[in-house]
């Protein structure tokens, strides 16, 4: 039998970053409280579609934190093709930010632990990827794009977890969204970005408007429950910027 799922997550109880006195969980862990939920079907989630880069630097690094999020879907999935094929394109996408170094190993490391599927092995080597990427951006004074690959990738778990949640709704599932502090935090960071050309980019400043959107949504903290209504909406706006970020149809 699953275990009950928890009431909030507990982002102090997770291996993370701390950013301006702010918790962010590694990913792994959060896929870990949402096999808890019971046993989503993960097949079901993996996009086909790991998006269209273009030479749009902002895009590329949403793009980048989308894919390695599908990762993670992936590696619930236990689906070693498509881990590879996600390995593969989180190395493309790095090398057009200039930051294919950072993850080379990690990339052939993902392939080998596919291949023999060691999916705990996979998962830390995807959290492993992330941390990578953003430090080496970081590295070279692009602080601004780190923080668009971590929003690109809550975007897209966000848009997956809304997907689980609403499927079998509970209040206790639905209260995995309430994450304000989080919210806050990259609605702040992209508010305050220091490159002017990147802030006023369309892309950009579609994710902020999703991140105010999105904020009311997930409760204020004084008890009450998430509800469905709210969980499908949240659905919905990611869903949407999630093709806004892949360039889907164009």
């Amino acid at each position: 039998m699953a275990e009950k799922a928890p009431d909030s997550i507990d982002l102090s109880a997770f291996p993370a970053q701390s950013i301006d006195d702010v918790v962010v969980p590694v990913p792994s862990e959060v896929f870990n409280v949402l096999d808890k939920l019971g046993n989503p079907k993960w097949r079901a989630e993996i996009s086909e579609n790991l998006g269209k880069q273009t030479g749009n630097r902002s895009q590329v690094a949403l793009l980048l934190g989308n894919v390695i999020a599908e990762g993670f879907i992936a590696v619930e999935a236990e689906d070693p093709e498509k881990v590879k094929e996600i390995g593969r394109r989180v190395l493309t996408l790095s090398k057009a930010i200039n930051v294919e170094k950072a993850v080379l190993e990690r990339s052939k490391s993902i392939t080998d632990k596919a291949d023999v599927k060691d999916w705990h092995a996979v998962r830390r080597e995807f959290d492993g990827a992330l941390q990578d990427v953003k430090g080496a951006m970081q590295e070279l004074g692009d602080d601004d794009l780190a923080q668009l690959v971590s929003v690109g990738g809550w975007i897209r778990g966000t848009h997956v977890l809304t997907s689980i949640v609403s499927k079998n709704y509970t209040s206790e599932s639905a209260e995995l969204l309430h994450q304000p502090a989080l919210l806050d935090f990259f609605s702040n960071k992209l508010a305050s970005l220091s490159n002017r050309r990147l802030s006023n980019e369309p892309l950009v400043q579609r994710i902020r408007k999703l991140l105010k959107a999105i904020r009311p949504l997930i409760g204020n903290g004084d008890g009450s429950s998430i509800p469905h209504e709210h969980v499908k909406r949240i659905h919905q706006l990611t869903g949407e910027t999630v093709e806004a970020i892949t360039i889907k149809g164009s």
